[in-house]
């Protein structure tokens, strides 16, 4: 069984909702050992589009990581999400963080996300579940990551 670190965005539809219907759609596949508080955040990249709810979560898998990156965005489509364009709206967003200490470099996966040390929606939640996480490349915590971005904007919603 492996642990991987799972970010959930959601910035259509009823947003609580989406998170919750996420979560649920990971079994059998991943097991949810913990989720973070929910937290609103201004959208990034592209700011012009609603507000986003954002959580992360630590799941257990039996999953290899390129099996539970394709089975992560089968998910997203499961659950509504449709093509847009890069940082645009989205009903539902999952990213694969971490996975166990790994260390992955592929055309088509990046473990540890490859943004994830400047993205400050996706270290608050991280931070409730996992804040001495350590980064196998920057060997910083996710609370050191955490302290070195700008959280304003972020606001605790449950």
């Amino acid at each position: 069984m492996h642990t991987a670190y799972i970010a959930l965005g959601t910035n259509l539809g009823n947003r609580l909702t989406n998170l919750k219907a996420a979560l649920t759609a990971f079994t059998p596949q991943m097991t949810v050992l913990e989720k973070s508080h929910i937290y609103e955040t201004l959208p990034w990249g592209y700011t012009d589009q609603p507000s986003f709810l954002n959580q992360a979560a630590k799941v257990e898998t039996y999953l290899e990581p390129e099996p539970l990156l394709r089975h992560l965005k089968r998910l997203e489509v499961v659950l509504g999400r449709e093509p847009t364009f890069q940082n645009g709206p989205r009903l539902i967003d999952l990213d694969l963080l971490f996975f166990d200490d790994f260390v992955v470099k592929t055309s088509g996966l990046t473990i540890p996300h490859p943004r994830l040390h400047e993205r400050a929606f996706v270290l608050v939640p991280l931070n409730d579940i996992a804040p001495d996480l350590v980064h196998p490349e920057f060997k910083k915590t996710v609370r050191e990551m955490l302290a070195e971005c700008d959280t304003s904007g972020i606001q605790l919603v449950k």
